[in-house]
């Protein structure tokens, strides 16, 4: 069973905790522009593996996550 995050903090959580990566002003600044690129051969996957809605919401919480750096 596979666990998708719902909220900003279960997300941050799966991304730090769970996978061991930092949320750094760069990597999330890479995030951004890959997911806001829809050529990008790794959105491309998210958006099969995902969907449309899932995308948004996790760009939604990279860019939550750029504020809270003040990127």
């Amino acid at each position: 069973m596979s666990f998708v995050p719902t909220t900003y903090d279960e997300w941050e959580h799966c991304i730090t905790v769970q996978c061991g990566i930092p949320l750094t002003p760069e990597f999330v600044a890479d995030r951004i522009a890959a997911m806001e690129n829809p050529s990008d051969f790794h959105t491309q996957k998210f958006l099969e593996q995902w969907g449309e809605a899932h995308h948004a919401q996790t760009l939604a919480w990279f860019k939550q996550a750029e504020g809270r750096l003040g990127a």
